[in-house]
């Protein structure tokens, strides 16, 4: 009877997962688990809403919210009407949530409660951007947060992700994450290494996740894991946290990973016991206090978490980084206050405390306060977000500037639900201009900004960056 349930899954996994499990839980129910569809999960932007005022304006829609136990703005999520895609609902495209399975959430709510004022933290495997906008999410947008993607084809929709969500507190880099121990020692208040992996925690997401696993391969990995983690250790300061986390579920990538640490630093290293992460954690702990989740303990992913304090300096060989021209300078006060007027008399907006302007040729960009700490110690990718470019005929707004800044707009123009997918489909939209206004105009939706569109006669025309273009928007 269990070969036949779990015919379509490898046995040599199975052999090796049989070796591992936990002495109360089941083969049988984890071969029944890994062979059933993942809830749906989302996790609610708070820099742009809050939780009670998202869930109430999506239940006229029939959708239902399950509270994820370990992420205070995480939800399981069913819809009435499940159809169409959810990245294509206009709240979606807003940036009002991300699509994130659940057991993902808990390496950065691990780190949330367990450290306090994070002024720089480092993410150094951050693509798609599901931890990274967490993560910014729980800085508030304050403070530097350097994501790093050794993957450059992934740095593109990391960025998508960043920009969506209105967040402005990342700097980009561009890395194997192994160079940031000896480049950076002793750096960031708290570091999240969610390693690449086997994966085998996956397979209800992906069931082709399997494919190329073997013992080798994951012993490969492995050796990969310990050099990260030594590195990412190393760029902790003394007092900080590390977040080091898999969707695998093998020892050999998690646990012995972690010892493996404890072992090159065994003066400077003390795991941190994560039983009171949520109420049911103990069902998942190890003796070690990490967290060790088999999908059948709460209907998810399989995933592993570990929360590592570095109770001393470490020694550590330092590397001097290529850094090449640095193409930035400070704006001149009067670049200042000639964007502060525009912002003012155009939209209602001023710029924010938290970010410091700068200047690259004719364009204006908003690095988040703390950048020049890093600037002569490591090459960054991207700094911040550009806020606008200087034309002979005055200032233009970008699409990025307006997603962070434009929820306060006093003068934004309010689409209803048909305008709102005209303008997501890159379409101008027709608008009453008996007032004669002229000029750029931010478009929002509920209150929440879009982008950018101008007035030309009786229609908005659309300023949407055309990556940014869906064909298919939904309503639902």
């Amino acid at each position: 009877m269990l070969v036949q349930t779990m015919a379509h899954i490898r046995q040599d996994f199975l052999n090796s997962i049989s070796e591992i499990l936990p002495e109360h839980l089941t083969m049988d129910d984890f071969v029944r688990y890994s062979q059933m569809p993942l809830r749906r999960s989302i996790r609610i932007n708070t820099l742009k809403i809050d939780c009670p005022s998202f869930i109430e304006m999506m239940r006229p829609k029939g959708w239902h919210f399950e509270p994820v136990p370990w992420c205070d703005s995480g939800y399981w999520l069913t819809r009435d009407d499940e159809s169409t895609m959810l990245g294509n609902t206009i709240e979606h495209l807003a940036g009002l949530f991300y699509i994130q399975e659940a057991s993902s959430m808990m390496p950065p709510a691990a780190m949330a409660s367990l450290v306090n004022n994070a002024q720089a933290v480092l993410d150094v495997a951050s693509a798609p951007g599901s931890k990274t906008t967490q993560l910014a999410a729980w800085m508030d947008n304050e403070g530097v947060l350097i994501a790093n993607e050794y993957s450059a084809s992934r740095l593109k929709g990391l960025h998508a992700n960043l920009q969506r969500l209105g967040i402005g507190n990342v700097n980009l880099t561009h890395f194997d994450g192994r160079v940031f121990g000896p480049t950076l020692p002793e750096t960031f208040d708290a570091v999240l290494l969610d390693a690449p992996c086997s994966g085998e925690g996956t397979l209800r997401k992906d069931p082709d996740s399997l494919n190329n696993w073997s013992l080798e391969s994951t012993e490969s990995i492995a050796a990969m894991q310990r050099d990260l983690i030594e590195s990412a250790f190393v760029a902790l300061k003394p007092g900080g946290v590390l977040v080091y986390s898999t969707c695998t579920l093998n020892h050999r990538e998690n646990q012995d990973v972690c010892h493996h640490l404890q072992q090159r630093f065994p003066d400077a290293v003390a795991f941190e016991d994560l039983t009171g992460l949520f109420g049911d954690a103990h069902k998942a702990i190890t003796r070690e206090g990490f967290l060790h989740i088999w999908p059948q303990v709460f209907d998810s992913e399989g995933f592993f978490i570990a929360a590592i304090r570095k109770t001393q300096p470490v020694d550590s060989d330092y590397r001097k980084p290529r850094l090449g021209r640095f193409p930035f300078g400070f704006a001149s006060r009067k670049q200042a206050e000639e964007l502060e007027a525009h912002l003012h008399s155009q939209f209602g907006l001023s710029l924010p405390d938290s970010h410091t302007l700068m200047s690259r040729d004719k364009e204006l960009w908003l690095f988040p306060k703390g950048s020049d700490a890093f600037i002569d110690k490591i090459r960054m990718q991207r700094l911040g977000l550009k806020v606008a470019e200087c034309h002979k005929h005055g200032i233009k707004i970008s699409h990025q500037a307006v997603m962070l800044l434009g929820q306060d707009s006093p003068s934004s123009m309010a689409l209803d639900d048909a305008q709102a997918v005209q303008y997501l489909q890159g379409r101008d939209v027709a608008m009453d201009n008996s007032d004669k206004r002229k000029g750029e105009v931010i478009v929002s939706y509920r209150g929440f900004p879009l982008g950018l569109a101008k007035w030309v006669n009786n229609k908005l025309k659309n300023s949407l960056p055309r990556e940014l273009v869906r064909d298919k928007v939904a309503l639902k």
